[in-house]
């Protein structure tokens, strides 16, 4: 009996240890989490948008949950891109408009924000650029190449049965037809109409003024602010000035970034050895409509 009691308080003794031991690495974690993602701490949430905007449904969902993350009290994001995917540009105006209805929302834009990038920027509250900065490029292209050519040199040919003559139209083995180039022009004309309105509205400008700009050049940030495509020249700490002066959020509350974790393309690995930065890899992945200057390489030193 003695010796049945010795044993029977050591496992009572080790099983007590154990919960010890499982509720203080519990409570670390749960501490852990709440440190990571802002709870009970106010900050300014800080969005980063690097290289081409592609479709990202846990971004558009990160996005929308920090419209009920009290703790964030603002957010900032900084755009470095050339633009991408018009749809994926649209869905990040979209889901910053929803979080503008709640919070503030400030763009600080880096040594690019042009198409798609721009149009993401206009959902902010306010935009900052540096002087440099290269922005604007409103526009829409359908690109539709075709190898009709090279395919007549080889002595191929293609044939492709279909529904209707619109079908499949752009089409890689074949030319546009007259009908197919005026149905797409009409939708890039659309998806531009719908970019300009955007600017418009959010801009506050005469849309005769918008038509003028919005013929797909690009401005530096010292020309947007002078045509009002920007508020002001500055970076992140007069953006944090500005929404101290305007909503009273301290400077000195800390800035909190967004994880938007991307594997990065073994094609970037590649190319990025030789040239620093690449977009070849997502320039790839590009389809149907985009909103975007110069995709194809950019350098960075």
């Amino acid at each position: 009996m003695f010796i049945d009691r010795r044993r029977l308080k050591r496992h009572v003794t080790f099983w007590r240890a154990a919960t010890i031991v499982a509720i203080v690495m519990m409570s670390v974690v749960v501490i852990g989490k709440a440190n990571l993602i802002g709870v009970g701490r106010h900050h300014v949430a800080l969005l980063e948008i690097e290289g081409l905007i592609l479709s990202k449904p846990q971004r558009e969902q990160m996005l929308y949950d920090l419209i009920e993350n009290a703790a964030a009290v603002a957010l900032v994001v900084r755009i470095d891109s050339p633009g991408g995917e018009t749809a994926a540009s649209e869905s990040v105006y979209r889901a910053l408009r929803a979080i503008s209805e709640v919070k503030p929302v400030v763009v600080v834009m880096g040594s690019v924000a042009a198409s798609g990038g721009y149009m993401a920027a206009l959902a902010a509250d306010r935009i900052f650029a540096r002087e440099s900065t290269i922005t604007g490029s409103i526009g829409v292209v359908l690109e539709a190449t075709n190898l009709v050519g090279l395919m007549e040199m080889m002595g191929v040919e293609n044939e492709t049965i279909r529904s209707g003559p619109l079908k499949a139209q752009p089409n890689l083995l074949e030319r546009l037809t007259p009908d197919a180039r005026a149905v797409n022009q009409r939708l890039v004309d659309d998806i531009h109409g719908m970019f300009k309105h955007m600017v418009a509205e959010r801009r506050g400008l005469d849309p005769n003024v918008v038509e003028a700009l919005a013929d797909g050049r690009v401005f530096s940030g010292a020309d947007a602010k002078s045509n009002g495509l920007i508020d002001a020249l500055g970076g992140l700490p007069e953006a944090r000035r500005w929404l101290e002066e305007k909503y009273a959020i301290p400077v000195t509350l800390p800035n909190q970034a967004l994880q938007t974790s991307r594997t990065k393309h073994w094609l970037d690995w590649l190319f990025s050895t030789a040239i620093q930065k690449s977009y070849f890899a997502e320039r790839l992945t590009l389809d149907g409509l985009v909103s975007v200057w110069h995709p194809f390489i950019s350098n960075k030193w």
